[in-house]
């Protein structure tokens, strides 16, 4: 098993403390911005096995937006979670764990005879001169 890599590990980790944030949020005060640390840590824990590194790059594009829009006393969170984001998403460019979870191609299984030829209902495939042959029956 391989470690995770950085995208994961931020998808991981920032998301259960921007849920935490979000939930702990409600009880001073009913900001939309709880509503945002809610959502957002709660895609960032869905998502964290199989889309981490694309999460990374839009939480880190959103919070450092939200930094630079509204730089007041919650504008250096914002900041840290948005940069550490787009860390994350390009230290985890061609790391085995976040790449896209693809299914690996089958190999073609020699059923129909064996031969390399493919064979249907009576057809084989084309010749070199590109014309279909019936086989004997």
């Amino acid at each position: 098993m391989e470690p995770p890599g950085p995208a994961r590990l931020y998808a991981t980790l920032v998301g259960a403390a921007l849920f935490v944030a979000g939930l702990v949020g409600f009880f001073h005060d009913l900001s939309w911005l709880n509503y945002l640390y809610l959502a957002s840590g709660t895609i960032g824990l869905l998502v964290a096995g199989v889309a981490a590194r694309p999460y990374a790059l839009g939480a880190g594009l959103i919070y450092t937006g939200l930094a630079i829009a509204d730089f007041s006393d919650r504008g250096w969170p914002h900041l840290a979670v948005g940069l550490l984001g787009l860390a994350a998403f390009a230290a985890s460019r061609g790391f085995k764990s976040t790449d896209d979870v693809r299914k690996k191609p089958r190999k073609r299984s020699k059923r129909l005879g064996g031969t390399s030829e493919t064979r249907v209902r009576g057809w084989r495939a084309p010749d070199q001169a590109g014309q279909g042959r019936r086989e004997a029956e």
